[in-house]
């Protein structure tokens, strides 16, 4: 079975734990080695996802998935949040992100910041501070990542 059959079908077993939790897959990562394997989780819900989020779900995914009989080898569980400057690499990433603040690097060097809007069709739609709409190729952008430079407000610069 090749990995990404294999990453559908782990993904098809812990989809339902997650909605059960109120939890959306951000990301899924089986790297299948000897003598262990790693299945890393990347899950978000409304207001973030905290340690005891991440702590409960590896137990009952871990459960789950013990039951499935579906990972024959020994592995790791590892469950966290996509993290405050996650890069952004699959449509999945790319719809999760959406109405986020995106940074991304074209071919070239160039660096477009905005608002993700979505994705139409091969290309990244985003609101850029000065109100206008840019459509970027997704074969152009070299790397994407949620924007974690917040601007400092005044009142947190005269503490």
């Amino acid at each position: 079975m090749q990995d990404d059959e294999k990453q559908l079908e782990i993904e098809g077993v812990v989809q339902p734990v997650l909605r059960d939790h109120g939890m959306t897959l951000v990301d899924l990562e089986w790297r299948p080695r000897r003598p262990r394997g790693v299945l890393r989780l990347f899950v978000d819900k409304p207001g973030g996802v905290g340690i005891e989020d991440c702590q409960r779900l590896s137990r009952e995914v871990g459960d789950v998935l013990d039951a499935s009989a579906l990972i024959e080898e020994a592995y790791d569980l590892e469950v966290s949040s996509p993290g405050l400057d996650r890069q952004l690499r699959t449509d999945r990433e790319f719809r999760w992100a959406s109405g986020k603040r995106v940074r991304c690097w074209l071919a070239g060097g160039q660096e477009v910041r905005g608002t993700l809007l979505g994705i139409d069709g091969g290309f990244l739609v985003l609101a850029q501070d000065e109100g206008t709409q840019v459509k970027l190729d997704k074969t152009s952008i070299t790397k994407a990542r949620l924007d974690a430079d917040v601007p400092w407000s005044k009142r947190s610069q005269d503490r």
